[in-house]
């Protein structure tokens, strides 16, 4: 018998184990076209199953990658840039070019820069020993970018095959998908807004030869989504364009982002500080000599996310001091503060494994 393969997630299509990647009913194997039971109950009852496959099968998956000739297509988070990279991937590339794409750039406030963010994204990727040919912004989700995406591919594959590679829950497949809605054909790529939904290579022939893959997710375990529950996961990731919550904030206070971020105002003087998170996450501000009690009483509660409470982690402290005339303080994962002015002498904490950096502000003004 023919093997058959999922025309959502790619995985081996089986009859017999029902814990095992690639299950369906031996019922269902007369559909056109063959879903494997997850992917068929994430497509209809939007119903997610835990992926069964770790970091390092999705990682063997594509370690062929560095022996062949090919485009790498990168895709991050740019809400969660930190979350996106993927541990060692400079072995897997290679030698093969490799073009950065940042997605969800519908979720950035207007006022945002896009060649300060994309400076940014360069000397990010430089610090993970990456060296893209170019760094474009765009939202699958908003199909915005899609052209801009589709040219620079062509320009840089040079009859390579292409392969849209990335952390779980960048959008790749949704990228994908609207790449073969452009080309006239039927998107059927498995996607989600919950980690891992792609579990094997997918193919799509590219019409001046040549063929696009999109691969599994590698699972980051730096990702802010692998900390918390489903339902936190959702409340972290915005829906729509995040808007800016302005605190004037004097020496020795403090704000928490929910209970996985906070931010302790030290000196000097009274500035402004900007949240741009999701804007259903909980902005708390108060005394910074209350901080660390309020925190114990209130975690779960008025503390949000996590939603429920619980034993509540240790924070790790990361000490700032500003020096550009407006700098953000990127919670990965949660979203970032914007300290007006420079010479601002900040200490942030948040729970590992959700890093924390600072960086020149990427908005206007």
């Amino acid at each position: 018998m023919e093997q058959l393969y999922c025309s959502g997630c790619g995985v081996s299509i089986q009859t017999v184990d029902e814990q095992a990647p690639g299950y369906t009913p031996p019922a269902a194997l007369g559909r056109d076209p063959v879903l494997c039971r997850r992917c068929y109950r994430l497509i209809h009852y939007n119903e997610v199953q835990d992926v069964p496959l770790g970091g390092d099968d999705f990682r063997r998956m594509l370690e062929p990658l560095a022996r062949k000739k090919a485009l790498i297509v990168y895709m991050i988070d740019i809400f969660d840039v930190a979350g996106s990279w993927i541990d060692g991937f400079q072995e897997l590339a290679g030698r093969n070019p490799l073009l950065l794409i940042g997605n969800k750039q519908d979720l950035l406030p207007k006022s945002t820069n896009p060649n300060k963010l994309k400076n940014w994204l360069r000397r990010s990727a430089k610090s993970f020993g990456l060296k893209p040919v170019d760094v474009l912004l765009i939202s699958a989700a908003k199909n915005d970018g899609l052209d801009e995406a589709m040219q620079a591919m062509a320009h840089w594959r040079r009859g390579r095959d292409v392969y849209i590679v990335g952390a779980t829950n960048v959008g790749k497949s949704t990228f994908v998908n609207h790449l073969i809605r452009a080309s006239g054909g039927e998107a059927v790529l498995t996607t989600s807004r919950f980690p891992g939904t792609t579990l094997g290579l997918i193919g799509i022939p590219l019409d001046e030869g040549g063929t696009l893959y999109d691969t599994p997710g590698v699972v980051n375990p730096d990702q802010a989504v692998h900390f918390v529950g489903q339902k936190d996961s959702a409340l972290l990731m915005p829906k729509k364009e995040v808007k800016s919550r302005v605190y004037q904030l004097n020496e020795g206070q403090t704000l928490f982002l929910g209970g996985l971020g906070r931010v302790d105002y030290r000196e000097p003087g009274r500035r402004s500080l900007i949240v741009y998170a999701s804007n259903r996450l909980v902005v708390h501000r108060t005394r910074t000599d209350r901080a660390a009690e309020l925190y114990r009483r209130q975690y779960g509660r008025l503390l949000t996310p996590p939603s429920v409470p619980g034993d509540f982690p240790e924070l790790k402290p990361y000490h700032f001091r500003t020096d550009e005339e407006n700098s953000d303080i990127v919670f990965s994962g949660l979203g970032w503060v914007m300290v007006k002015g420079s010479g601002a002498v900040i200490t942030a904490w948040a729970p590992e494994p959700i890093g924390v950096s600072m960086r020149p502000s990427i908005i206007k003004g």
